[in-house]
């Protein structure tokens, strides 16, 4: 998978062969912490050098020293999607703690303290030298997923079909509510930060594929991306892979988040390419209302109301994702992950996203390294 550093983390995804079924790979960014004061720390290398050796292949770096990314295999069945995340997530956690640190799937940091560096990278030294301050605080940690798709043609058509749907999935990942000690106000904090980049951008309507193409080398003429691995829309076809790159939000604190999201994903692309084969057009929403309604997303996840995007109304976010849900039925169906979907979404509404869960626990205690022995915990899994 293409994540901010341009590098690959794992196998391309597809179509399965003789089906009508859509293979899914998930990309995960973590944070290295402090075990006894929850701040970020440059460890990325120590930690590297304990990763067994069979899932180096899996494991890499990211931007900055305090972060580390992995990457699954390509899969068609959700049960082999979470196995291969548990596998990642507990070895990766094992090797922190041997390195002497602790793993967070969280958005970014909440403890406040010193900005880790950046990773010695020529093209990251060259990221630094234009852009300068807009790099975020102690690391911007999300999650990326990858679904089969035929060609660039119909995977264009896809991110149309798409993109008015994606602030849904937003708030569904929304893990980041603290920051510099503080909550911030907002479900993901991550999402702020990262807009600071100017090539983060819901993803435009896109009259072809050679459209496409186009924007991406008249944005680098412009200079805002130093090349196609810097397109940070929130949907994008990878540069790679015969795949569309989904990048909603933040990192999900446990397995049972991330195979939600992913099956959620793979339904929506799945639900686009049936449209497009049927013929039916895409709702054309306007950039800024999406602007808004990712904004929205960010600012009160599942706990609050979301933007209808069919007429620009606040609604119960739960309301709209309900809508959503029963409008992926069909795909979920197809794919055999109607009932675990099912499952996953009552433990969603009873315990609340990533944000309502760090912030049930600082409620109680009032400590922000309860909060970060909670992710880990969930992390762990």
């Amino acid at each position: 998978m293409v994540s901010m550093t341009g590098q690959v983390a794992e196998a391309p995804s597809g179509t399965a062969a003789g089906t009508d079924l859509l293979t899914v790979g998930v990309e995960e960014e973590f944070l290295l912490v402090d075990p006894h004061t929850g701040a970020a720390v440059p460890a990325v290398d120590l930690v590297l050098e304990q990763v067994p050796a069979e899932l180096r292949g899996q494991v890499e770096r990211e931007f900055q020293t305090s972060q580390i990314e992995t990457g699954t295999p390509p899969g068609l069945e959700l049960s082999s999607i979470r196995h291969s995340l548990g596998v990642l997530r507990r070895a990766l956690a094992d090797a922190a703690e041997r390195a002497g640190v602790r793993l967070l799937a969280i958005g970014t940091g909440p403890v406040d303290g010193p900005v880790p560096p950046v990773v010695d990278k020529p093209r990251f030294d060259r990221m630094i030298e234009r852009f300068r301050l807009l790099v975020p605080g102690p690391g911007n940690n999300g999650m990326h997923v990858h679904v089969g798709i035929p060609d660039p043609e119909t995977g264009v058509q896809v991110l149309n079909h798409v993109r008015p749907w994606l602030p849904m999935l937003h708030a569904v990942t929304t893990n980041s509510p603290f920051a510099r000690g503080e909550d911030t106000g907002y479900a993901s904090w991550r999402s702020v930060e990262w807009e600071r980049w100017p090539s983060v951008a819901p993803t435009p309507w896109l009259e072809s594929h050679e459209h496409y193409q186009r924007l991406i080398r008249q944005l680098i003429s412009s200079g805002v991306m130093l090349d196609e691995g810097m397109l940070y829309w929130y949907a994008r076809l990878s540069a790679k892979y015969p795949t569309v790159e989904l990048r909603i939000g933040d990192v999900c604190p446990s397995v049972d988040d991330a195979v939600l999201v992913a099956a959620l994903v793979r339904a929506l692309v799945a639900t686009a390419m049936a449209e497009v084969e049927a013929g039916r057009p895409a709702l054309r929403t306007d950039h800024h209302l999406l602007v808004g309604a990712h904004w929205r997303a960010a600012h009160d996840g599942l706990e609050g109301e979301g933007v209808d995007v069919t007429n620009g109304e606040l609604r119960p976010a739960w309301d709209l994702l309900d809508r959503f849900v029963e409008r992926m039925r069909p795909a979920l169906e197809q794919h055999g992950d109607w009932a675990e979907v099912s499952d996953l979404l009552g433990g969603l509404r009873r315990h609340g996203t990533g944000a309502a869960r760090q912030r049930a626990v600082f409620a109680h205690t009032g400590r922000l390294t309860d909060v970060v022995q909670d992710v880990a915990r969930q992390t762990r899994g």
